[in-house]
């Protein structure tokens, strides 16, 4: 721990609906690209930990995945990936769609979630750039819960100053827990993956993205160009197919635009190596979860 007079230091929860923009705003917060980000819903599958340190203050944020209702493995694995995050949280910030349609059942595990919350929170009402934006559902989740609001716009700016405001005040006092300069708290060949990851969502359609998980298996940092191999295990021998294409075509394009957005974090020339390979039904497994880092619930653990 950094130990400075007057410090505050603590962990800030994004938490929300799949597709609400926490990763965009976990971004936007730390000014960096952290978190991938993509127009599908349910892209964010594991904790992502940005840092901002300004002045007397550091705010360790923790993208979490979306709060979803479901008997699933996978989509209980994510949930219990978030609350395990509320768990460690000094502040949790909510975020809400505000240019989505939002009835009081789709907000149901969202609103309960929030109401277990034992520290100081608030609700980000997010995209007010957007057509549409209408935020009367989420200001009477925010009274129903009792907590202030703030309108913000991740992907413009706007807002954010106002709501970092309340996230300083609200953080107890205490030594920085991490570097004044860093801004990440996850191993290099974590973001890779998540790049690797992200193009996938970009590339395919449907389930292919959703049945994919990234294992980087090589990374040697000392050659040059770096020299980077990653499997990718898909679920269904039909999946493979897909993503390798005919002639290898599919699978050499997501390589390459992989790797310039690679080569754009490391700021160094990468040779990316992809391979595919199968594993049946890996989301519904246990051992699954485990070898990609996810978490296990704990009536599956």
């Amino acid at each position: 721990m950094i130990r400075r007079d007057g410090t505050r230091a603590g962990y800030v929860v994004l938490t929300g609906l799949p597709n609400a923009g926490k990763s965009t705003l976990l971004n936007a917060l730390v000014g960096d690209y952290l978190s991938i980000v993509t127009p599908k819903a349910q892209t964010t599958w594991q904790r992502v930990v940005g840092i901002r340190t300004e002045g007397p203050t550091q705010v360790i944020f923790l993208d979490t995945p979306g709060i979803v209702s479901s008997d699933e493995l996978f989509h209980r694995s994510m949930v219990a990936e978030a609350e395990g995050a509320r768990t460690e949280a000094d502040v949790v910030i909510g975020v809400v769609d505000g240019a989505a349609g939002m009835s009081r059942k789709r907000l149901g595990a969202f609103e309960d979630f929030l109401g277990r919350v034992g520290c100081p929170a608030a609700l980000a009402i997010n995209k007010c750039d957007l057509p549409g934006f209408d935020a009367a559902a989420a200001r009477h989740l925010a009274d129903r819960l009792g907590l202030p609001v703030h309108v913000v716009s991740a992907r413009r700016g706007a807002g954010l100053d106002e709501l970092l405001a309340f996230v300083r005040h609200s953080l107890p006092e205490g030594p920085f827990l991490y570097p004044e300069d860093d801004i990440a708290a996850a191993p290099t060949r974590f973001f890779v993956q998540e790049l690797v990851r992200e193009t996938i969502f970009e590339h395919f359609h449907q389930e292919i993205p959703y049945g994919v998980a990234v294992k980087v298996e090589e990374f040697r940092e000392s050659e040059e160009p770096v020299y980077i191999a990653a499997v990718l295990y898909v679920e269904r021998k039909s999946q493979k197919g897909i993503v390798v294409g005919r002639g290898g075509r599919a699978i050499r394009r997501l390589g390459s635009d992989a790797r310039r957005k690679i080569e754009h974090f490391l700021g160094r020339r990468v040779y990316l190596d992809l391979w595919v390979k199968v594993w049946e039904g890996w989301r519904r497994k246990n051992e699954g979860l485990m070898t990609f880092g996810y978490v296990v619930p704990d009536d599956e653990a």
